[in-house]
């Protein structure tokens, strides 16, 4: 398969926009989508506290399934099962499953509760997908393991290290995955088995497993090239006792690659970037994995499918209207992000009438000579006119694609930071 992580932790797209891409992510070369869903899923009864306000609701989960089949892309749901669970950990109902109590990180593995919590969470998911033939458990940067009591206290009684302990988690939950939900096959993410030792691996014997790894040396990329460490090929196969064979994924397995979209790094981070402006950037990763390499023609697709008339690799620009969801927002953050700043920032610090006449010493004592502000008013007032005009559409095309948490965030942490100092100097201007 070649995945794209829709990675909805933040910036989590309305369902009405995904129905006008998974048709664009198929033609560029996508046939899965890897769907993170953290508090964007419906959750219910014991588990409803970790649903976001703006959570899609099962109707929306059933949707964007039929979107996907639509398009020929298969869903494998992502549920992080160990670390990156910022979004349970940081209630007080779950802080005691903490693998260090200040932080809400990661689990502690040695709390019943812990996998309990899980099953329920891996329950509901699985149970409104049933028809996916993959769940991902997540399982990768898990914080602070082994620094929790419980588990110093574990390996100081079974001589054991973080790497059993995480090995022995990871069993757990596959060991309930296997029991419950027979012939659906699990991926996971490899950083933390890179850290233990062969002899370990091969001493555990973890039933039918694929492992998602990064190219080596390329941990920040955009594009995350998948290896199989698979204990067993297929989950209708019975699992070979302590062994594990690592391989690179060959013709007819899978998957072969995910292609990621992070939203935010964690659950407290700031946003990274949008869809929308992404979308360059994963037609090239798509384009590139379907044709092995990055060449002419592979370039020529990516223009013509974008709607582009040229592009600049080296300096992460692309010239032309595009005719891709979205584009509109993509060329207006580029605007916010290569002028809004400067121009703002230009007006208030280089204009020599406003430095000697409207200081914020003048404004805050309503002091001022109507002389002076005069010369520089009226270039103020346009440039303040000129961003508000743009802001209110840059919003609108925002509030078609996202929900309201995700525009105000966005505004706060990209336009408002600056647009907002020019408004304080025309308001005290007025």
């Amino acid at each position: 398969m070649r995945l794209v992580h829709l990675d909805l932790k933040g910036a989590a797209p309305r369902v009405s926009y995904l129905e006008e891409v998974f048709p664009l992510l198929s033609q560029l070369g996508a046939n899965g989508i890897l769907i993170e869903y953290e508090d964007m899923f419906p959750f219910k009864g014991e588990l409803e506290i970790l649903k976001s306000p703006y959570a899609y609701s099962e109707e929306d989960i059933e949707r964007i399934q039929q979107l996907a089949e639509l398009h020929k892309l298969e869903v494998v749901p992502l549920v992080q099962t160990f670390g990156h669970v910022e979004f349970i950990l940081k209630h007080e109902k779950y802080q005691h499953l903490r693998e260090v109590e200040r932080f809400p990180n990661s689990f502690n593995p040695h709390v019943p509760d812990t996998l309990a919590l899980l099953k329920s969470i891996l329950s509901q998911v699985i149970e409104k997908h049933r028809r996916s033939t993959w769940i991902h458990i997540g399982a990768d940067e898990v914080f602070h393991l082994g620094e929790g009591m419980d588990s110093k206290n574990w390996m100081s009684r079974n001589k054991g290290d973080t790497g059993t302990i995480y090995l022995k988690h990871i069993k757990e939950v596959l060991g309930f995955i296997a029991t419950q939900y027979w012939g659906l096959r699990a991926l996971m993410w490899d950083d933390m088995l890179r850290k233990i030792s062969v002899g370990a691996l091969r001493g555990e014997s973890m039933g039918t497993v694929a492992v998602v790894a990064p190219e080596p040396g390329v941990s920040a990329a955009p594009i995350c090239m998948a290896t199989l460490a698979g204990v067993v090929p297929s989950a209708r196969q019975e699992p070979v006792p302590g062994s594990v064979r690592t391989r690179v994924s060959g013709e007819h397995e899978e998957p072969q690659a995910s292609s990621c979209r992070w939203h935010r790094y964690d659950h407290y981070s700031v946003l990274c970037e949008l869809l929308p402006v992404g979308i360059p950037s994963l037609a090239i990763c798509l384009q590139t994995l379907v044709n092995g390499g990055f060449t002419e023609e592979t370039k020529r697709k990516v223009l013509d499918t974008l709607g582009f008339q040229s592009m600049q690799l080296e300096e992460s620009t692309c010239e032309g209207k595009g005719a891709f969801p979205g584009a509109e927002i993509y060329h207006m953050v580029e605007q916010v992000n290569g002028h809004l700043k400067e121009s703002i920032l230009k007006a208030l610090e280089e204009e020599s009438a406003i430095k000697g006449w409207f200081s914020p010493y003048h404004r805050k004592r309503q002091f001022g000579n109507p002389r002076n502000m005069e010369s520089f008013g009226s270039k103020v007032l346009k440039l303040h006119e000129d961003w508000e005009s743009f802001v209110r559409d840059l919003r609108a095309h925002l509030e078609r694609v996202y929900f309201p948490d995700t525009v105000e965030e966005w505004m706060e942490e990209n336009v408002n930071l600056y647009l907002d100092q020019l408004r304080g100097l025309v308001r005290d201007y007025r």
